[in-house]
């Protein structure tokens, strides 16, 4: 970084001032290969068949059907292929974190490049760039590698896509730049993909294809692995205890049945019965699909989830991490405070009346135009023309009426820009730049009726309020006039400054308020200058003190245990570069945070992908970082954040009602099938039975609890603990309770027929019972019974689910239609396969009595019964 002369730039890199030859360019670009980001190849087919089919649960089904192949039981194989095939549909039907970001990184590397060969200039591909190759710049040309300049004459560079920083960057390849300066500050090296805004230059590739910057964060990218989301481990985790249950449960059955002298063959049907029972087959699906129209939901919100299972890790996001230029800022400068008669004012209070002279000076100097939607310019020049714009002052109808006749373009030496313009009794020089030097070229000072010699008092006046603004980190530009026709920069009068900025969004601060009251921290990560963060971060009321900012410099000394306890109290990271946006993200998660990045920058990309969900913006974000993120906001602002929080935080509710709803109804027909085998008698259940419940009765009710409406109160509640079981709160109690109260309303069916045929048969009466079921259409009659009352009882059980501390009668029961059409549908669904001939044939159930489906209605509301129960003892708790 310390090169200063040419000849040494030219020797480091083994060039010349010629630039390589063509034979030593074809060379290089065999040794070291083409200037371009090559993606990695997504997951075959095959590979995402096989990760769905790796599933603890999908493996449990599986082996269930190949013991139903070698029985013959070819119903069942074709009932539980079914099931596996939309498993596995839906499943394929998800979107994982595409590596479309590596390709859109692609996109953004210049198709050509102006390169000097053998003493001549020609336009070549970019990806035929090699390391030592002299290529030129001009304005308007994307930088097509990195680059060490060696020639810049006011040459300007837009890098907010790669470092963040809102203005262009001013280079000077005689700069000396220390060894581990941040990206932004490295003004001597051109980088690849940014954008040349001004000026012209010349630079010796220093980097190609990965070796660039852009590259490296290509590689960071690439290098990160997709991880489950906290709802995904969770049910990673139900699925291994369901496997190894289902392990225990058919082992001790196998005992159980060995003792009783049982018929082997009888008994692997009834343990497929029992792993059918105990796999909510249902599950993914009805999760995706409560997943998806969360999704949809979010649209209307202005959000899109590319990866369903981040919505419901928004309702766990404890810290948002965002960048500062674009998501909490508007990407555009703006003036802010305005300086003129020793008076310091504010953008809105500012006047043509009282103000002319400083706003028609600053718009007529500047080389900036607004026409409709077609903005060109400068950001700075663009402030300028905008101010005038907000005071109704259009520079194209101020240049008819004061035409431009002369000028001094600016240039990084003088720091300057001269126009001369005609006015009606004769000439004006108006001339714009950086303070310190203007104010030593002024000798007077413009005054509200007129203009008198520039005193030393004034003098340190007007450095003072440009190092107030300064302080507010604003950018501060002076302006003086000459009435003269000639373009001199001296004996100038005074006029006023301006300060500017890249604002906040307006809707950014209550934002940020919402989410600090839900218990979710914002934190603002940017490659903009420590003052310039901290300022907008003190407006947003993300932080306050000096000691919660911290720089990349910082950053780079600590390590990674340094850094995790030190992000606890940091909210504002300024000067980072990407590789230190990742470790930030990273120290939170290690501190056991859930972490949302947003973004909109190349820069980003890194981070958005390590974060547990990335958030990227939709207008102004580049394609890199919508690619590696999670969800894009296409409205861009920052409050949509905090809704798609809510949101997240009411689908988690929502899908947690839901598992808790099927691992009850699952349990329920466990215990009911392992008790009866225990007891000797007669499997309650066919496999095909379990089947029907868990994908057609089940389905419909677990989905419109999925569909419910959010719980109030949602957003003052803290975040909930990752780590915590979808049992938790009383989770665990309830799926037991009402997978008993199932269970024992099923093999009430068995006990209700045998009493029918015998009236004093005891309720311990085993033996007698066995014996009355021994009977084929007595048995099937009671398996009937008591698979209607499992299916009604689940139906009924899914009304107290929609929530636990209110009454099913006062719940608005009829808010949620499609719990309503559920429960009709599954009524109608069950009354259809007991009643009509083709339906009883294959399922081996025979037609109910108008006595035995009042059984089954007053059985089935034993659940709705307990419920109320627990509801009036909470009631009463709560009042006491």
């Amino acid at each position: 970084m310390g090169i200063q002369s040419i000849e040494e730039i030219v020797k480091a890199w083994n060039t010349s001032q010629d630039g390589l030859s063509k034979v030593e360019a074809k060379k290089r670009l065999e040794r070291d290969g083409r200037n371009e980001l090559k993606a990695v190849k997504p997951p075959t087919l095959g590979q995402r068949v096989f990760e769905q089919l790796k599933e603890p649960m999908t493996i449990i089904l599986l082996v269930a059907m190949i013991v139903s192949t070698i029985l013959r039981e070819y119903s069942d194989v074709v009932i539980i292929a079914s099931v596996i095939l939309i498993n596995l549909t839906v499943g394929l039907v998800q979107q994982g974190k595409a590596e479309r970001a590596l390709s859109a990184l692609q996109k953004m590397s210049s198709p050509t490049a102006l390169v000097r060969r053998g003493g001549v200039v020609e336009e070549v591909p970019s990806a035929e760039l090699v390391v030592g190759d002299w290529v030129e710049l001009e304005a308007g040309r994307i930088i097509p590698a990195d680059l060490r300049l060696v020639e810049t004459a006011d040459l300007s560079v837009e890098e907010s896509a790669l470092t963040g920083e809102s203005m262009p960057v001013q280079k000077d390849a005689k700069a000396e730049i220390k060894e581990n300066a941040a990206l932004g500050d490295r003004i001597n090296m051109g980088f690849m993909s940014t954008i040349v805004t001004y000026g012209r230059g010349a630079g010796v590739v220093a980097g190609t294809g990965k070796g660039t910057e852009i590259g490296k964060i290509s590689t960071m990218i690439e290098s990160k692995e997709e991880e489950l989301t906290p709802l995904q481990k969770r049910l990673a985790d139900l699925g291994k205890i369901l496997g190894i249950g289902t392990i225990i449960i058919c082992v001790l059955l196998f005992g159980i049945a060995y003792l009783q002298k049982r018929d082997m063959v009888e008994m692997l049907m009834t343990a497929i019965s029992l792993a059918v029972a105990a796999v909510p087959e249902g599950l993914p699906a009805i999760v995706t699909i409560v997943l998806a129209i969360g999704v949809q939901k979010m649209v209307k919100e202005n959000s899109i989830v590319r990866r369903l299972p981040a919505v419901e890790t928004l309702g766990a996001v404890s810290v948002v991490c965002t960048d500062k230029t674009g998501t909490l800022t508007q990407n555009v400068m703006s003036i802010r405070s305005v300086y003129q008669n020793q008076k310091m004012i504010r953008m809105n209070e500012a006047s043509m009346e009282e103000n002319e002279d400083l706003i028609r000076g600053m718009v007529l100097c500047c080389d900036a135009s607004v026409e409709e939607d077609h903005r060109i310019g400068d950001p700075t020049e663009l402030a300028l023309v905008d101010m005038g714009i907000v005071l109704d002052v259009q520079k194209s109808k101020l240049e008819e009426i004061y035409p431009r006749v002369n000028e001094r373009p600016f240039d990084s030496d003088r720091k300057l820009m001269t126009t001369v313009h005609q006015v009606e009794d004769g000439f004006v020089a108006y001339t714009k730049g950086a303070v310190d030097v203007l104010i030593d070229r002024c000798t007077s000072i413009e005054s509200e009726n007129d203009k008198r010699a520039l005193t030393e008092e004034e003098r340190k006046h007007i450095l003072s309020a440009a190092s107030q603004m300064s302080k507010q980190a604003l950018r501060v530009l002076a302006l003086a006039k000459r009435e003269d026709k000639e373009v001199s920069e001296e004996s100038l009068i005074f006029v006023g400054l301006v300060g500017m900025m890249d604002p906040p969004r307006e809707e950014a601060k209550p934002a940020v308020e919402r989410l600090r009251k839900a218990g979710v921290a914002t934190v603002m990560i940017t490659g903009d200058h420590r003052d310039t963060a901290l300022a907008i971060a003190r407006e947003l009321g993300i932080a306050q003190q000096e000691d919660q900012c911290m720089t990349g410099q910082e950053v780079e000394e600590m390590d990674a245990r340094e850094l995790q306890a030190r992000v606890e109290t940091v909210r504002v990271f300024a000067r980072v570069s990407p590789e230190h946006k990742v470790r930030i993200v990273e120290a939170f998660r290690a501190s056991g945070k859930i972490v949302s990045m947003t973004g909109d920058g190349v820069n980003d990309a890194p981070s958005l992908k390590t974060a547990d969900i990335g958030v990227a913006m939709g207008i102004t974000g580049t394609d890199v970082a919508k690619s590696a993120a999670d969800m894009i906001l296409t409205d861009d602002n920052f409050t949509t954040i905090e809704k798609a929080v809510e949101e997240g935080r009411g689908i988690y509710h929502n899908i947690r009602k839901t598992v808790l709803f099927l691992l009850s109804s699952n349990l329920g027909e466990v215990v009911a099938m392992f008790v009866a085998i225990a007891l000797g008698l007669p499997a309650p259940l066919l496999a095909v039975h379990i089947l029907w419940v868990n994908l057609v009765t089940d389905t419909l009710p677990a989905l419109a609890l999925g569909t419910d409406g959010k719980p109030k109160g949602l957003m003052k509640k803290p975040p909930r603990d990752p780590k915590a079981s979808l049992f938790a709160d009383g989770g665990g109690f309830n799926i037991v309770l009402y997978g008993c109260l199932i269970a024992m309303g099923t093999l009430s069916a068995f006990y209700l027929v045998a009493k029918g045929i015998l009236p004093s048969l005891k309720v311990y009466e085993i033996h007698k019972m066995t014996e009355i079921l021994s009977m084929p259409e007595t048995l099937m009659r009671a398996q009937t019974l008591a698979f209607s009352i499992l299916a009604l009882s689940q139906l009924m059980y899914a009304t107290t689910m929609r929530d636990h501390e209110v009454s099913v009668f006062g719940s608005k029961l009829f808010s949620n239609r499609l719990m309503v059409f559920a429960i009709f549908l599954g009524i109608g669904a069950q009354v259809l396969v007991t009643e009509v001939p083709f339906f009883t044939q294959a399922f081996h159930t025979s037609p109910l009595s108008i006595q035995d489906w009042g059984i089954v209605i007053a059985v089935s509301l034993i659940p709705v019964v307990v419920h109320e129960m627990q509801v009036i003892v909470k009631r009463t708790f709560r009042n006491s």
